[in-house]
């Protein structure tokens, strides 16, 4: 039988070694489609050029398509399963990714189905002078604004004042077009709910601010079915502004809120009719309320979790998005890894400068003689300006990731700490 061919949208080479360890990966070919640069590093987005780039490139291929996944936020979240739907491969409905790519509509349909845990929120136009008025009648400060479709925490900011909305909303007005209106080119293919109004692609929401302990179940959807195959805890820098750390399996949040945090997933993705693809949803628990937030649901798995999961149960999470692509049940082994927990550990800069030295394979090698198996993914490369760089948080500047296996929670926190301070990044202020 000859290897099935797997296509993936924008894949990088750490993304090809975790797909490598996928079960039965020498039954599998992994190919490129389209290229990191233009799909997701590229500040401006052509949707439509890139749509049709891609189906250029499927119809140019030598073998079968026999799957299309994708690891990356907006457009590539999209790209996929149109492709893939267009060659009558597994994909969930347009609707239902755009009813949770869009943090408006996302809302809208959660108050529908899932109440309880949705939060104060209001959508606003960023280029409207008297936008805040209209937020402050329904929120107090502090609150959280962000455009409905953007990178990560990219161009989210906390309000606790009017100066800072207006600074957030100046800068949201120097950049939002860029990802808003491509993102208003997808929103065209599909019918819209009435009561998304004027909201757009370079629409903003402005939502309640919530504290507690944040919880993310991943899972999937086939034919119907509904699974979990993880939890993580996510946890916040001391500012409560910035993820600091990624950990797998989840040991902040007792097992019956991971429960109800599970149950409202499933209900939401239901009620907007998501089926045939991968999630990944965050809860914010406040534990003196016993209170459940939903912060967000994403329609793919996470590539955070990636080599968190190869840590832990022995394969990467690639494993269910490959099952699902070629419409086969999806399967996970479990508790088969090396470590008990693993973590994805941000390295940071706070303050804007130019890379002038990142750590290179002997630094690591030296590094690895102390700590074994740690795996760095370096964010930035020498000569970049860490203010020029894509999809960055809107507090502190991501220079790297490293994933690290650990025998328990409180190693992982002081290993996090001990690696972060080792590593040789340089930085000038030119």
């Amino acid at each position: 039988m000859s290897p099935a061919n797997i296509l993936v949208l924008a894949m990088t080479h750490e993304q090809r070694l975790e797909l490598e360890t996928v079960r039965g990966a020498g039954d599998l070919r992994f190919h490129d489609l389209l290229d990191y640069e233009h799909a997701v590093a590229a500040r401006a987005i052509d949707f439509e050029g890139l749509l049709a780039a891609a189906r250029a490139e499927l119809e140019e291929f030598d073998g079968t398509v026999d799957g299309i996944i994708a690891h990356w936020d907006f457009p590539v979240s999209v790209l996929a399963p149109i492709l893939a739907a267009e060659r009558g491969l597994p994909a969930p409905p347009l609707s239902s990714l755009l009813a949770s790519e869009h943090k408006y509509w996302s809302r809208l349909a959660q108050r529908e189905c899932i109440p309880e845990c949705v939060p104060g929120f209001v959508a606003f136009d960023p280029f409207d002078d008297g936008a805040l008025s209209a937020v402050r009648e329904q929120l107090a400060f502090p609150f959280w604004v962000k455009p409905v479709k953007a990178h990560s925490s990219a161009l989210g900011f906390k309000i606790t004042d009017e100066e800072d909305f207006l600074d957030a909303q100046s800068r949201i007005r120097d950049s939002i077009e860029e990802m808003g209106d491509a993102f208003n080119a997808v929103l065209s293919r599909v019918d819209l709910p009435r009561d998304l109004g004027e909201a757009g692609g370079n629409t903003c929401l402005a939502e309640q601010f919530v504290e507690g302990m944040q919880c993310a179940p991943e899972g999937t959807v086939f034919r119907g079915e509904f699974r979990v195959h993880g939890l993580f805890d996510m946890h916040k820098d001391g500012a409560g502004t910035s993820f600091d750390r990624f950990d797998y399996p989840a040991g902040s949040v007792p097992e019956s809120v991971q429960e109800r945090m599970i149950d409202l997933t499933r209900r939401y993705l239901e009620h907007i009719g998501f089926d045939n693809g991968c999630f990944n949803s965050e809860f914010m628990w406040d534990e003196a309320e016993d209170q459940l937030w939903l912060i967000e649901v994403n329609t793919r798995i996470s590539q955070s979790h990636s080599d968190l999961f190869l840590k832990v149960d022995g394969a990467s999470n690639h494993e269910v998005a490959i099952d699902i692509a070629r419409g086969r049940p999806p399967r996970m082994p479990y508790r088969e890894g090396r470590y008990a927990v693993a973590g994805q550990c941000m390295v940071f800069h706070d303050e804007d400068g130019v890379v002038t030295r990142i750590p290179d394979e002997a630094d690591m090698d030296r590094l690895r003689e102390t700590y074994p198996d740690v795996r760095l993914v370096t964010q930035v490369a020498v000569g970049d300006r860490l203010s020029e760089l894509p999809g960055q948080d809107s507090y502190r500047f991501v220079v790297g990731k490293l994933h690290i296996g650990a025998a328990g929670h409180d190693e992982l926190g002081r290993l996090h700490a001990e690696i972060a301070a080792a590593l040789p990044f340089e930085y000038t202020d030119a």
